[in-house]
């Protein structure tokens, strides 16, 4: 695990264009004892030269800069952990309604996404689910963004389309809940089952449709057709 590999402290690298909003999250996390601000950067290029240098646990991620912008650069950085067998996790910020592009960054393999005006609690606490290798899913936020762009999604070419056959009923279920935004206590509620239940199935349909987390569980969701944008819940 992550939490293995980096000791006392979370290592976060910032990455915006703005140094205004640098220096607010640097304050922010920097008053967190297991979070380490260990670098900054102003774009996507640098974003990359910086990842291999300063070898981050979490990238905190713009999306919206000059030049490489944050969906490029994370594909990037992730290509390039995998190639150099680094742990690097990607946690990308929106501001929503001008960043029409976040769905492609969790495409690219971003493990999640918060606003900017996210509460500084959650914003630490959204670094420390990331570093040890969860997902951040906010569950509003996730039905809005895909019910506004899954329509436009393209089939992904980079691997075969999961075969959703494999998945037992119930594993459906699990994931057409899960699509809608739904926490895994949620999921429990409505299925009347405990929540180590559903975190088995959840774990199931990752391992059966070859998915690395909850955030590509939901996109994956919508471009099959598990569940639809504008799709009421039953």
């Amino acid at each position: 695990m992550i939490a293995e590999n980096r000791h006392m402290a979370i290592r976060v690298l910032l990455v915006d264009d703005q140094p205004l909003l640098r220096t607010g999250f640097r304050l922010i996390l920097e008053s967190e004892p297991e979070i380490s601000v260990v670098g900054e950067a102003a774009d996507g290029h640098a974003a990359l030269a910086d990842t291999r240098r300063l070898l981050p646990d979490v990238v905190l991620m713009d999306i919206r800069m000059p030049g490489k912008d944050g969906i490029d650069a994370t594909r990037e950085i992730l290509r390039w952990a995998r190639g150099s067998g680094q742990q690097v996790r990607v946690l990308v910020l929106t501001t929503f309604d001008l960043d029409e592009y976040v769905v492609e960054a969790l495409r690219a393999g971003a493990s999640g996404f918060l606003l900017k005006d996210v509460p500084p609690d959650e914003l630490a606490g959204a670094i420390r689910v990331v570093a040890d290798g969860a997902a951040i899913v906010a569950p509003t936020v996730t039905r809005r963004l895909l019910d506004r762009f899954a329509d436009k999604l393209p089939t992904s070419r980079e691997r075969p389309a999961p075969q959703l056959d494999h998945l037992t009923e119930r594993e459906r279920e699990v994931l057409r809940l899960l699509a809608r935004g739904l926490s895994n206590a949620e999921i429990a509620r409505r299925l009347v089952v405990s929540d180590t239940t559903v975190k088995t199935h959840v774990g199931n349909v990752l391992t059966k449709l070859g998915l690395r987390d909850r955030v590509q569980a939901v996109v994956h969701a919508y471009e099959t057709g598990i569940v639809r944008p504008g799709e009421d819940e039953d």
